[in-house]
């Protein structure tokens, strides 16, 4: 009789719910076994469901390339509500049909594994371009008006000379010659557009980690910008940085009684 280690071996192989073999496996009343059975299962189970949110999550995309368009964008943006620090866009083309185990809205992936999706993206990506507005500029042009110019200026950094023949773009419309389409939601409907989010957001985190040294006692490595209790009473306590947005309350005030 095979021992449980070596029958774990064996369903380690089984990557189908209906496969045959399953039920000799249950005829073998161990315990063990019948937890292995159970365990790899489910992870069989949580494969598919995962294949298939990916699959859904690919549909804007699958429409397009019967379309004929090969280098399609996704467009996102990370840091409209901050209180400090830029906006940031991301542009990123992913391969046809290229499926990223736990991509998804960068808000609903968990904070830990961020760099890890991050990385993968990048790696897979065929390009990546990055467009950032700073503080100034939003107070300039407003923060709708500067989400746009960073959305452009991603498009117009991407990498490796390679231009989108169709933009996927997160809730904007933008102002360039290239077919696109505004999707509402669309880092959780679109796997490319989900790409930029992450993308944008690791970006950002880390422009702010590094803003954290240069002006602590804001809690911009923790909060990133945005008006936290820790962050209000350093505004409060030592008053606006260069980073911060003057035409953002409660910092215009705060900054008309300096």
């Amino acid at each position: 009789m095979a021992t449980i280690k070596e029958i774990k071996k064996e369903l380690a192989l089984l990557d189908s719910l209906d496969d045959p073999q399953w039920q000799v496996f249950k005829e073998d009343s161990r315990r063990g076994v019948q937890q292995a059975i159970q365990q790899r299962q489910k992870a069989i189970q949580t494969k598919q469901d995962e294949d298939a949110r990916l699959e859904s999550m690919l549909s804007y995309e699958k429409a397009l390339y019967d379309q004929g368009y090969n280098m399609i964008a996704g467009i996102d943006e990370v840091g409209r509500g901050p209180l400090a620090g830029p906006v940031v866009a991301a542009c990123v083309i992913l391969p046809s049909n290229e499926k990223i185990t736990g991509l998804n809205d960068s808000k609903k992936i968990p904070k830990a594994k961020h760099k890890m999706v991050y990385q993968e993206v990048m790696d897979k990506a065929l390009a990546v371009g990055i467009g950032i507005m700073d503080n100034e500029m939003i107070d300039q042009v407003n923060i709708y008006e500067a989400t746009k110019l960073a959305m452009i200026e991603a498009v117009t950094n991407l990498s490796k000379d390679i231009t989108p023949d169709y933009l996927l773009i997160d809730a904007m419309t933008l102002n360039l010659d290239i077919p696109q389409k505004s999707i509402i939601k669309g880092d959780a409907n679109s796997l490319s557009i989900a790409a930029a989010s992450i993308v944008a957001k690791v970006t950002r985190d880390q422009m702010m980690v590094d803003f954290d040294k240069t002006y602590p006692g804001y809690g911009f490595a923790q909060n990133a910008g945005y008006g936290t209790k820790v962050h209000i009473e350093g505004l409060k306590q030592q008053g606006i940085t260069p980073i911060h947005r003057r035409s953002f309350e409660p910092v215009k005030s705060l900054g008309s009684n300096l």
